[in-house]
């Protein structure tokens, strides 16, 4: 009986030193960590325009639908762009819903941007994410906006062509994935309330 109360006694005390480390601890090692070293990051990636105020996060999509603006990808996340409801379409392939909605995108894009109506469109023009809120949009997406968007704004665009360039990200770590357009970055400098 003796053993079996030092047994008990050893588990229950296990059990707290452990949840100590773990649900204590350990959290606040990486939070002070990620406070010390990351902050940006570690807060959201959130940007504030000129005035203080907060715009969004360089993490997350919003939707631009004005002429005068970079469009984003298209989103099946909530009711779209609804952080707290992200995810993908889950069409396949092979769906007559996926098929329908992509030539109606594809469409759209060219109508938008006055393409010719056997232009190629770039497929992140006319397909959601999988989670619905990938803020980048391709280098090749972001170029063909560039006209539509300096007409709307008579701006010239060559400079328009420019602020694509300042935005345009690299690869991750220099190989992985491809260049990409930080869509609310860069409609943000287009406003002027994103300092350079």
């Amino acid at each position: 009986m003796k053993t079996l109360l030092i047994e008990i006694k050893n588990s229950v005390i296990a059990v707290i030193v452990t949840g100590l480390i773990c649900c204590g601890l350990y959290p606040a090692v990486v939070y002070g960590f990620g406070q010390l070293f990351f902050k940006q990051q570690a807060n959201g990636s959130l940007i504030t325009g000129n005035d203080g105020k907060l715009l969004g996060s360089s993490w997350l999509s919003q939707n631009f639908s004005s002429e005068k603006y970079f469009h984003p990808r298209a989103s099946a996340a909530g009711t779209g762009y609804d952080a707290t409801s992200s995810g993908g379409t889950n069409l396949g392939p092979t769906s007559q819903k996926l098929i329908d909605s992509v030539k109606a995108a594809v469409e759209q894009y060219r109508k938008e941007n006055n393409l010719p109506a056997d232009a190629l469109v770039p497929a992140d023009a006319v397909t959601s994410s999988a989670s619905g809120l990938d803020p980048h949009i391709s280098v090749k997406n972001a170029e063909i906006q560039v006209a539509r968007v300096a007409k709307a704004r008579n701006l010239d665009p060559i400079m328009v062509q420019e602020m694509v360039k300042e935005q345009t990200e690299g690869r991750s770590l220099g190989v992985f994935g491809e260049p990409g357009v930080n869509v609310l970055k860069l409609n943000l400098a287009l406003d002027g309330q994103l300092d350079k």
